[in-house]
């Protein structure tokens, strides 16, 4: 999520009007509409102190990256809009009958109790 947006979205999530949340920040409303249009980005210090007063936290974690779904992505841009829909189509298919079978397969764990059944 860009900046806008984790603005906007905090304060909607807070339930402030604009000049609210900017009160509450000591700031003017119009730098909150410039934060949520994007016209100027707040320093993350200054994202944290606006999540902060919409009574929320933001946190942060490292992950190892991990790349190993671009290859799909850019072979599934490459189909036309219709034959993404098909593959769509075809990959709920696939899902729909993998869980159908999940459900209707035999409870796993002890043989005896299984045989009882």
């Amino acid at each position: 999520m860009i900046t806008p947006d984790l603005v906007y979205e905090v304060r909607r999530r807070a339930g402030l009007s604009q000049l609210a949340l900017a009160q509450a920040l000591g700031t003017s409303q119009s730098a909150i509409a410039r934060w949520e249009r994007g016209d100027v980005l707040p320093s993350l210090e200054t994202v944290r102190r606006i999540v902060r007063a919409c009574g929320l936290e933001l946190t942060f974690r490292l992950a190892s990256f991990d790349d190993s779904y671009v290859a799909n992505i850019h072979e599934l841009l490459d189909l036309t809009p219709e034959r993404r829909i098909e593959f769509a189509l075809e990959r709920e298919a696939f899902y729909r009958q993998l869980r159908e079978a999940a459900v209707s397969a035999p409870p796993r764990g002890n043989a005896r109790a299984n045989a009882a059944i």
